[in-house]
């Protein structure tokens, strides 16, 4: 190998040798140079034949073509502000090479973006189809660059998807696909993507994603990443994946904007990436980031609809969103609270402070996002300070519009009221009234039946907190237990009460498990206790709260009927232990119904270890229930 290597430096100097001419030194320095060059070039190359002579070499063509100096065409081209003249350009004394064609009529689309007119009667010009032509002729020789910027041109000058220049620009791009940086796949997707689905070159946007996943270490900065997220994530579950893993990594350069469309696709594709969202939030929190009433409605919302819970990130939500009220609209006041409620956050500054912002914009405020509000506050069951004005505009909103709301929209609406205890008998009739329950009773579809369910906890209301309404009523048929109840899925707590109740029982005739009643409520458990205490038989008696009424007795003086009702962790708002609006109304509906209830809290329970101590606690718990009654 030494040899050989020797030998063919040997050769190339005697080449060079012979070829210099007698010049002054510089000009042997610049050809021993050329020399020099060519020899590492030999060298580097093992396998190529033999070297031809040094003249040859110096006179060999370039692989790449050099990028040409700035004409006055290209000047003309930027300047142009009308068709016309550009269309000069092809019939002038301008020297115009394969690149111009294409940059005429890359400028032709700017120029004509915001004039469908326009673009119609260019496409139907002469010049403009003599144009195109050429370009297709040359289309191979169009830069990189240049050819993409190209093929969203002619997207947006609505080519028809026949046409034979618009389908080959797609076929040349689809050939130099590996060719092309990945910037310039970046901007096909971005620019391209919307166009390809609508016009139907699914093969181009298949490759096109083929590409950018295979490709997907060559992302190197955040802006990039973020765009493919954003265009490119619903079209490609295995793509999005890869996203994230990326995202993941150059997490710390992004900026509040980039984190906020990063949450906002994520949201939009309903992708709870919990490691994602957890390195958001740290972000989000550690650093100082100034964030505008905008980003923080849209991170709010973002947060809200992935159901992601994290403390710090709601407290800082929460305390920058409070300077910003004043200036929001009602809208957007609906909108944040909204989100707090899907995230199960109560701020009380913050609530406090939409009531009176909603309050002193009364004359602005639409139902619709007084509705919005109204259903937020229930869901967490918030009492403002200024309940009685609120609700005063609430229902003077609602006298005269409750009736043309969408019918699923005024059972929940008014089940709100119910929550809050402020609804009043019209709104109670209007909702009751068979007309717009029968169409909910007949469906068998999820989102109608939760709605029913809403219907009968309305119904529930009137018969036990507004003993003066007087009907209408829901049918006594319809009120049935779900049967949808018994068939979730039983959990820890569900499992551990009942077990420890049943041995605390004992015989089975005196307790009951999961007790249906016509309010719409599922009981854990029920027991009857007598005067002393003890446990009685309940199918021997009256039980007027089932769909289904047993027994005949009537109850024996100073019995207590106990419902013992558990409370697990989604129940509570976040980090407190206030139940949500829905299940302050289920206990209230059950106290109302003449039970004793036993609440068995989560944070309670697991507190407990052995047997023994989750037996003694639910005696303690039904001794203290029962000695609260006998003190009222």
């Amino acid at each position: 190998m030494a040899a050989r290597l020797m030998k063919q430096c040997t050769c190339l100097l005697r080449e060079a040798a012979h070829l210099i001419p007698a010049v002054a030194p510089v000009g042997q320095l610049r050809l021993a140079g050329v020399a020099c060059k060519t020899l590492t070039s030999s060298v580097t190359s093992v396998s190529s034949p033999s070297s031809g002579s040094l003249t040859e070499l110096l006179g060999k063509e370039q692989v790449f073509t050099p990028y040409p100096e700035r004409q006055e065409v290209d000047y003309l081209i930027e300047k142009a502000t009308r068709p016309e003249e550009l269309l000069q350009l092809l019939g002038g004394d301008h020297s115009l090479h394969h690149n111009h064609l294409a940059l005429i009529l890359i400028r032709l689309s700017y120029v004509l973006s915001e004039k469908p007119k326009e673009k119609a009667l260019l496409i139907e010009d002469a010049r403009f189809q003599q144009l195109v032509r050429l370009v297709d002729r040359q289309i191979s020789s169009v830069w990189h660059g240049t050819l993409v910027k190209l093929l969203r041109s002619l997207y947006t000058l609505v080519l028809p998807q026949t046409s034979k220049e618009l389908q080959s620009v797609e076929q040349e791009v689809r050939w130099r696909l590996r060719r092309l940086k990945y910037k310039h796949l970046v901007f096909l997707l971005e620019s391209c993507a919307s166009f390809m689905r609508e016009q139907h070159s699914q093969e181009l946007l298949a490759e096109l994603l083929m590409h950018l996943e295979r490709r997907w270490t060559e992302i190197n900065d955040s802006r990039t990443l973020v765009t493919m997220m954003t265009k490119a994530g619903h079209l490609s579950e295995s793509l999005m994946n890869r996203l994230e893993d990326k995202c993941l990594e150059l997490v710390e350069q992004f900026g509040p904007d980039e984190l906020r469309k990063v949450l906002m696709t994520l949201a939009a594709q309903s992708r709870r990436s919990v490691p994602l969202l957890r390195a958001i939030s740290y972000h989000l929190v550690q650093k100082p980031f100034p964030l505008t009433k905008g980003m923080l409605l849209d991170l709010t919302y973002a947060y809200g609809k992935l159901s992601f819970h994290q403390t710090q990130v709601c407290q800082r939500l929460a305390a920058d969103l409070l300077p910003f009220i004043p200036s929001m609209t009602p809208g957007e006041v609906a909108r944040c609270a909204k989100s707090f409620a899907f995230l199960k956050w109560l701020n009380l500054p913050l609530f406090e402070a939409f009531t009176q912002h909603l309050l002193s914009r009364a004359q602005d405020v639409s139902l619709a996002h007084l509705c919005s509000v109204v259903l937020a506050f229930a869901r967490l069951n918030f009492r403002s300070e200024q309940e009685e004005q609120f609700f005063n505009l609430v229902h003077e909103k609602l006298d005269s519009m409750l009736g043309s709301l969408e019918p699923a929209l005024q059972v929940d609406l008014v089940w709100a009221l119910c929550v809050l205890q402020q609804v009043r008998e019209a709104e109670l009739q209007t909702v009751l009234h068979p007309g717009l329950h029968t169409r909910f009773l007949e469906s068998t579809s999820p989102k109608d039946q939760s709605t029913f369910q809403k219907l009968v906890h309305i119904n529930s209301t009137a018969l036990l907190e507004h003993p003066e309404y007087k009907g209408p009523f829901l049918p006594a048929s319809a009120i049935a237990p779900s049967p949808s109840s018994s068939s979730k899925k039983i959990t820890p707590l569900q499992k551990e009460l009942q077990e420890t109740l049943k041995a605390l029982v004992g015989n089975i005739n005196q307790g009951s498990l999961e007790v249906a009643t016509q309010y719409g409520w599922v009981l854990d458990a029920e027991v009857l206790l007598d005067t002393d205490g003890h446990f009685l038989p309940l199918r021997d008696f009256v039980a007027p709260h089932l769909a289904q009424p047993v027994g005949k007795q009537p109850l024996p003086p100073g019995a207590k009927r106990v419902a013992f009702l558990r409370w697990e962790f989604p129940n509570f708002n976040s980090r407190s232990k206030d139940l949500l609006g829905r299940f302050v109304l289920a206990r209230r509906h059950v106290l109302a119904a003449g039970f004793l209830v036993v609440d068995v809290p989560y944070y309670e329970w697991l507190d407990l270890k052995s047997e023994w101590q989750k037996a003694a606690y639910l005696k303690d718990k039904m001794r203290k229930a029962v000695a609260e009654e006998l003190a009222k």
